[in-house]
């Protein structure tokens, strides 16, 4: 009879978080919304402590392999620079992160390239919280700003540069209309995010459409693009030098959803240092980290890199001026 007890223990347990999870939803309503939720996230320190200063997935590799979750989400930072070819500009280069968080991938890119980057959030706490983390000597600086509606003038940034924000936005269009604004001619965009199946080809079934629900609701997400919409959406806008390149990293990425769950079981202390309310909170996320293994595990959702170059008057590409530069 003992050797049922730990696995009716984990159950039981399982059982309250999902009991929470359903009568606790994060409905999107405004940007507000998620505002608030990532100041609660920020302000308790739960977020930070489990998924450390990046609050994205990791990347395993491709295939996958075995890695430590915070190491694989400072590897995604590379490997997104890596794949969106930043690691080719010169350092001193200009680069919005658009949705920054509390900073991660910010100071790497400052850090660890030489960049001059910019953060924006629409949540002050993390703005708050990325100031606190970010060391005196990098060039990194952060500021609260509303990814629809971005107070920087037209042209303002050498690269634009978004992880994981696309879901929280309620117009596509306008996120990518903004992000192309203020990217100067022949700069790049390189964007990272969670993408649902395009349902124009296929739509989604029976089961697929409360999964979806849920994942939307428990989160603040108005809405998941399709890597299809939204690279369409990123052309669109009628500033786009050639094609919007695109890849899906869904198996790069998709052991990071166990992962984060078990960073609760691998780090105990956690229990201590944030006492029976933490540990609740923290409960009732593991339905939605199981959800979303499920959804880009089965298809259902994917996970989408979009690489765009702005068009300038001479046609060149910012890539193609600084080739030019070395080779002078």
């Amino acid at each position: 009879m003992d050797l049922y007890y730990p696995l009716g223990f984990l159950l039981g347990l399982l059982t309250v978080g999902i009991a929470i999870y359903l009568i606790t939803p994060r409905r999107y309503q405004s940007s507000e919304t998620v505002a608030n939720s990532y100041d609660e996230w920020t302000q308790d320190g739960i977020l930070e402590f489990y998924w450390g200063e990046h609050i994205h997935l990791g990347h395993y590799g491709s295939p996958p392999r075995k890695k430590d979750f915070l190491t694989a989400k400072s590897d995604f930072v590379h490997e997104m620079a890596k794949w969106g070819e930043l690691d080719q500009l010169p350092r001193g280069t200009t680069i919005l992160d658009v949705g920054c968080g509390i900073g991660g991938s910010s100071r790497i890119l400052a850090k660890d390239y030489g960049f001059d980057v910019t953060g924006v959030t629409i949540s002050p706490q993390q703005v708050k919280r990325a100031q606190e983390l970010t060391s005196e000597g990098i060039d990194a600086k952060f500021k609260v700003d509303d990814a629809l509606a971005l107070s920087f003038p037209n042209n303002s940034f050498d690269v634009v540069w978004s992880i994981e924000a696309g879901p929280h936005m309620v117009d596509k269009a306008k996120y990518a209309q903004e992000m192309m604004r203020v990217l100067k001619p022949g700069g790049l965009l390189v964007v990272a995010d969670w993408n649902q199946r395009d349902d124009r080809q296929k739509p989604l079934n029976f089961w697929e459409k409360p999964v979806m629900r849920q994942l939307l609701d428990q989160w603040s997400h108005p809405a998941f693009s399709s890597i299809e919409g939204f690279s369409e959406l990123i052309q669109e806008t009628g500033v786009v030098e050639g094609e919007v390149i695109t890849a899906d990293w869904t198996q790069e990425t998709l052991p990071s959803w166990f992962d984060s769950i078990w960073q609760g079981i691998a780090r105990p202390q956690g229990l201590i240092r944030f006492g029976l309310s933490g540990f609740i909170k923290s409960l009732r996320e593991v339905p939605t980290l199981l959800l979303m293994r499920l959804a880009f595990g089965s298809g259902l959702c994917r996970f989408g890199m979009f690489r765009a170059v702005k068009a300038n008057s001479k046609g060149q590409s910012m890539q193609t001026n600084t080739e030019e530069m070395v080779q002078a």
